[in-house]
């Protein structure tokens, strides 16, 4: 048994204590958070660390560090999308690197999740850039299943520093306990994850989650501890932190237009 172990970073923190206990990153690209130098100094870090890197795009909106929703047309998304993954590409590429996947950040996750139009807009702007690139996101959301109607490879993500609500969505952060408190809490969450794809929720219920990459917030307070206990616990169970390995997904559009032979 074996999960991707992956984090938000390039932020405005140092994250140097988090990457010996990662296997992917998600870089932010400028919009929300970070700069062309963090995007650059960020990208270097994790390649030397041997961590596969990905694209972290958000709303343009600094002042909310992206976690509000700003309305767009899909057409505003979409090209905001490639702006800023083609950007962290251009200095993956530099650095002698392969970017690997995408995943939105903040209020435009959750937007995805929600909308079918941002959900294809962001889809889009991923394939536009590279089919091959892995897409992030909630399990069973629409952002996978607009990913998978682009011809993206997909990967399913869960959390292992928040609670969850009955539903399988997060505990809005304006909530009390939405992020957990202690390293230990993270661990066993992320252990219920990998072994069993369940978690408990804010109300004391068992729900199945399924994850194929497991998410520790960089500015989680603590997160490199986070880490760390993660790893001594899957240690402990016998289950490996490793990439992912995924099967692209082959784009239904092109297959209908696809003459018969």
């Amino acid at each position: 048994m074996s999960i991707d172990l992956n984090a938000d970073v390039g932020e405005g923190l140092d994250d140097s204590a988090l990457f010996p206990y990662l296997t992917s990153v998600n870089v932010a690209c400028g919009l929300h958070a970070g700069d062309a130098f963090s995007m650059d100094e960020t990208v270097a870090a994790a390649l030397s660390h041997g961590l596969r890197v990905g694209a972290h795009p958000g709303y343009p909106d600094r002042a909310n560090f992206g976690r509000l929703r700003v309305e767009m047309s899909a057409d505003a998304v979409e090209a905001l999308v490639l702006y800023q993954i083609s950007a962290l590409d251009g200095f993956v590429r530099s650095r002698g690197g392969t970017l690997t996947h995408v995943k939105p950040h903040g209020a435009l996750y959750h937007a995805a999740a929600e909308f079918p139009d941002v959900a294809r807009a962001i889809a889009e702007g991923v394939r536009r850039l590279r089919p091959s690139l892995v897409l992030f996101g909630p399990p069973g959301s629409l952002l996978m299943e607009a990913g998978r109607e682009a011809g993206l490879p997909v990967a399913a993500e869960a959390f292992a520093d928040r609670r969850y609500m009955p539903d399988g969505s997060l505990v809005p952060r304006t909530e009390r306990g939405a992020v957990l408190a202690s390293a230990d809490e993270a661990a066993e969450q992320a252990l219920s994850l990998a072994r069993d794809g369940r978690v408990v929720t804010i109300d004391g219920t068992s729900i199945p989650v399924r994850a194929d990459t497991l998410c520790i917030h960089g500015d989680t307070p603590g997160a490199p501890e986070f880490a760390r206990r993660i790893h001594e616990r899957f240690r402990e169970e016998g289950i490996r932190i490793a990439p992912l390995e995924v099967t692209p997904s082959r784009d239904r559009r092109a297959q209908a237009a696809a003459p018969l032979h």
